[in-house]
């Protein structure tokens, strides 16, 4: 039998890269706390509530549209440009607010840190997961906007339930990355809104990947993001199917995912120490 000391101790994890996923569904219940903590402080005494999540992502069509869609005639693949903004802008949004909330998640939860073990990857994950209620409130405003332009989804929408988990992968990635920086050099906060600014103009939101020069187009595909969004608009509204360049992206966004659990682990070791 062991004694109180010696259970006591936590010593490192081996294996693959040391995450113990047994452990992490062990602490599902601190997980879904989380989650609920972030949903609540989002939207506390706030005047419009939940309804942000519509008016954001609506309202940002609404210019893409105008802007890109009518004066610039960008072109969509003969879809109503409004459809192809919007399926463009939903996991840009689910990614951009994945980021930014798995960024801040060990600095705001400094006091946890310090006083209570848990695995620390529940931090940035619950970051991450967190934007998937304002994703569900912005889908439904999506298929209203399908039926009123009477584009109707084939069965290839099902591929959302491959993609949808991609997308949190590509956030969660980086988040690791950004996490785990943000304990040493606190100016990363700061930076994020720039990098989030910068990448979104580098993702085919507003436009399609293929409308790029040969060239370009695998320089394109290096960036994680081009297989979401390229995948996404190709479930919902049947555009070019995923090609050679989207699979390069999803190998970036598996590269970006093990590197940034490599570092979170390394990095996990010293956080209680420097938060």
């Amino acid at each position: 039998m062991k004694n109180n000391n010696e259970s006591a101790n936590i010593k490192p994890l081996k294996g693959w890269l040391g995450i113990n996923f047994k452990e992490l569904w062990e602490y599902r219940e601190l997980l879904y706390f989380l989650l609920w903590r972030e949903i609540k402080v989002r939207y506390k005494q706030t005047v419009l509530g939940i309804l942000w999540a519509i008016i954001q992502p609506f309202f940002l069509m609404v210019l893409f549209s105008f802007f890109f869609g009518r004066f610039i005639k960008m072109p969509s693949a003969g879809i109503p440009y409004s459809l192809f903004s919007y399926a463009g802008l939903l996991p840009w949004m689910l990614f951009s607010d994945g980021i930014s909330r798995s960024t801040n998640s060990l600095i705001s939860n400094e006091n946890l840190i310090k006083k209570v073990y848990f695995p620390r990857l529940i931090l940035p994950l619950s970051g991450v997961l967190s934007p998937l209620v304002d994703f569900a409130f912005s889908f439904l405003v999506f298929l209203g906007l399908m039926i009123y332009f009477r584009f109707f989804p084939s069965f290839k929408i099902l591929w959302l339930l491959v993609f949808l988990p991609i997308s949190l992968v590509t956030a969660l990635a980086v988040g690791l990355w950004l996490s785990a920086l943000n304990v040493r050099y606190r100016d990363v906060r700061y930076a994020v809104p720039f990098l989030i600014q910068c990448w979104f103009f580098i993702s085919p939101v507003v436009y399609t990947s293929t409308t790029l020069p040969k060239n370009w187009q695998f320089i394109c595909s290096l960036n994680p993001m081009v297989a979401v969004i390229e995948g996404f608009r190709w479930a919902l509204l049947g555009t070019s199917h995923p090609s050679f360049f989207t699979a390069v992206s999803l190998v970036m966004v598996l590269v970006i995912f093990v590197g940034g659990l490599f570092y979170f682990r390394r990095m996990e070791k010293i956080f209680a120490d420097e938060i």
